[in-house]
This record gives structure tokens, sequence and C-alpha cells, in this order.
């Protein structure tokens, strides 16, 4: 398989990626996280507890499809860290959803006050 064929390949799996783990990449596109923090990170987001039976094999299958790297801090915390192919399934899916999003000037303004910060989500 080809480089350009692998990459494609690759786009293709993160395309198919739940709400869930996208999520997560992007969480691991601030910092590379230990699985608590990340945990903190969703709780926060869905204003929900998440349980470690949903976190941690969803961060085990993103390890697999090599979107995070999962290195040992100590004997009891591993620290997960996007990968390459991570940060460009998270760029894909902004593009993807700014494409269908910003149709004019006004919605390209919207987006560029979110990424200037100058509006609240």
């Amino acid at each position: 398989m080809s480089e350009a064929q692998a990459e494609a390949e690759q786009t293709n799996v993160a395309r198919d990626l739940t709400a869930f783990q996208q999520n997560i990449l992007v969480i691991l596109s601030e910092e590379a996280m230990y699985g608590l923090a990340i945990k903190r990170e969703l709780e926060s987001y869905y204003d929900a507890e998440v349980n470690h039976g949903r976190l941690y094999p969803n961060l085990d299958e993103l390890v697999d499809l090599g979107l995070v790297e999962k290195s040992e801090l100590d004997k009891r915390t591993n620290q997960y860290e996007l990968t390459e192919a991570g940060r460009e399934a998270v760029l894909d899916r902004l593009n993807w959803v700014l494409g269908k999003y910003v149709t004019d000037d006004d919605r390209a303004s919207d987006v560029r006050e979110l990424v200037d910060g100058t509006t609240e989500a």
C-alpha cells in the first residue's frame, strides 16, 4: 500500500469515529493528558459522569487506530497524546464542519469571533 493510500484509509477510519471518540481527540489536541484528566474534560463538556468502562475502551480503540499514542507515566498512570494522524483527523473534521457551516461572510465572521475568543460558545 502506498503512503497516499495509507493516509486516505486513515482519514476514512477517522471519519467513522463516534462523537465521543472525536471529542477525545479534540481534548488531546490541546495537550497530552492522563486518563482521569481526559475524563474530567469530558464530564465538563457533557455535564454528566463518564464511566471508566466507556472511556478506556474508546481510548484503547483510538490507540489501536494510530490516532492516539499511549505511554506510561508511572506504574499506575498512562498518558495519552495525539499522533500526527490524530491531529489530521481533528483538522479533517473541522474542515468538513466549517465547510458546511461557513456559507457566507456573516457566518465566517461568527467563526472568526469564536477563534479570536470574542464571543462565548
